[in-house]
């Protein structure tokens, strides 16, 4: 079957994509030629369509020139339609110097003013073809790019339109080559889904205390810190009114204060008690048990190896309960040189979210030079972490691509990229399916996807459903063993 076919209105438009690598249509401008257009389209053999020209901005955030990747095409009818595929050409497009965004375009009979445009609920763009042109599509891969050519609030007859317009179709030009990776991408593939994935008991805890607050208290109510390190998760809860902040000195005295999932110093605690907060403690319990250990490791006298990153809060707060008897062991190097006043009495305590091979090859050293060593009495890498780590080390031994969906701030996410990688897959961290590079997918025949502890599941249907929308994504769930725990609410929260 023949590569793209690429659908654009305008004969500026058409000349603007011609180095796609595909073959290029122009449509004519309108629902109605968009309409004859599309039926004709149909009977063109193409692997994948694309809808590509100029649009008209609805998001102030809109500058001319600015890419708009349509995830879902609205008519003024109220009809619409969903196109994941258009999620798989951000990442490809930003990588080419592009500015790039992704949501809804309503597609109208007609040029839209400023007005009217100040009345479009919900979408982003305009343009007048859009929604018609993607019947062209007809069960194949689609993908919808416009590039705005006038900003919200601008009508085309502006005089800076001329100069904006050259700049719309320099960025449409330059989409080409993104174009281009996009159909080579496209074709079947088995997609496998690591589990355990996405959240555990302690990040499950940590929102729902935030939730609970919110509906008891009422909005707003304060985190120190992300409430768990993932940006959609913090983005949502940020909607339903929880302000997060670096540190206590942000909330006003005698407001709710909730505390982290990855924990706070004692001096934290001591600050909240001056400033006569209403504290909601969301440590998770097994970042709690490593700090009682070290009060415990501290109080008989032992230095304490606590090996974890530089910077983690987690970290911070553990060091925070015995400042004089802690040092960091962040790798190798750390663990082959550092000293304590007494090699006899010394222990180790860890971060919860480390890699586990990395950190018992870690411990193995320490133990080599301190052979009166003394550990947790149990691991302190979450029970979470290992499950999601051997998850995607059985998943990482038969794909050829990993994606991890996570925020670069979480830790555990991170491990799970470096598991894959160990297992000589080729794996990426992506917060969702908009940071997906479509190079990536130049030939893999088996996507594996997991979630890190602190990332939505509902991001593993988005990325599944992006892979669908380049061809036939035969899914398989790969489960290496089952998840049962949870942890109670905080007493202040129990009604």
């Amino acid at each position: 079957m023949n590569g793209l076919l690429v659908l654009a209105p305008m004969a500026i438009e058409e000349a603007a994509v011609k180095h796609c690598g595909g073959r290029v249509l122009r449509t004519g401008m309108g629902p109605q030629r968009a309409r004859i257009a599309a039926a004709r389209a149909q009977a063109i053999e193409a692997a994948g369509v694309v809808v590509a020209g100029l649009c008209g901005g609805v998001s102030p955030e809109l500058r001319p020139g600015d890419v708009v990747c349509a995830t879902e095409l609205r008519r003024e009818d109220g009809r619409s339609v969903e196109v994941p595929g258009s999620a798989l050409l951000v990442a490809a497009l930003r990588r080419h110097g592009l500015r790039v965004h992704a949501g809804p375009i309503l597609s109208s009979d007609h040029v839209l003013t400023p007005a009217e445009r100040t009345r479009v609920d919900g979408a982003i763009a305009v343009d007048m073809e859009s929604a018609w042109l993607a019947d062209a599509a007809a069960g194949r891969p689609l993908a919808v790019l416009r590039v705005v050519v006038d900003q919200a609030g601008r009508r085309l007859a502006d005089p800076r339109i001329a100069v904006e317009g050259v700049r719309a179709l320099r960025s449409l030009r330059r989409s080409s080559a993104a174009l281009d990776e996009w159909a080579r991408a496209i074709g079947p593939r088995k997609v496998m889904l690591a589990g355990p994935r996405s959240f555990c008991a302690g990040v499950d805890r940590a929102i729902d205390i935030v939730e609970l607050a919110l509906a008891q208290r009422g909005a707003p109510i304060y985190v120190r810190k992300q409430i768990v390190h993932n940006h959609h998760v913090v983005a949502d809860l940020e909607r339903r009114g929880a302000v997060f902040v670096d540190e206590l000195d942000e909330i006003p005295e005698g407001a709710t204060a909730v505390f982290s999932a990855h924990g706070v110093s004692p001096a934290v605690r001591r600050d909240a008690g001056g400033r006569a907060l209403d504290v909601i403690d969301a440590t998770c319990p097994l970042v709690s048990k490593v700090h009682a250990e070290a009060r415990r490791f501290a109080h008989e006298g032992r230095t304490i190896f606590l090996i974890g990153h530089e910077g983690h809060e987690e970290v911070e707060g553990t060091t925070g309960e015995a400042p004089e008897s802690i040092l960091l062991v962040q790798d190798m190097h750390d663990a082959e040189h550092i000293d304590a006043p007494d090699p006899d009495r010394v222990a180790y305590l860890t971060q919860t979210t480390l890699a586990v091979d990395e950190t018992n090859e870690i411990v193995e050293v320490l133990r080599g030079r301190f052979p009166s060593l003394r550990g947790p009495a149990s691991d302190d890498i979450c029970y979470a972490t290992a499950n999601r780590q051997q998850a995607i080390r059985e998943v990482a031994r038969e794909a050829d691509v990993i994606l991890v969906a996570g925020s670069q701030t979480s830790s555990n996410s991170k491990r799970l990229v470096e598991v894959a990688e160990r297992e000589g897959a080729r794996a990426y961290l992506v917060d969702d399916e908009t940071e997906v590079d479509v190079a990536w997918l130049h030939g893999a025949s088996t996507v594996g996807i997991t979630a890190g502890a602190s990332a939505p599941e509902r991001i593993v249907s988005r990325l599944v459903g992006a892979l669908a929308a380049l061809g036939a994504a035969d899914v398989e769930e790969r489960t290496t063993t089952s998840e049962s725990i949870q942890f109670s609410l905080p007493k202040e929260l129990v009604s």
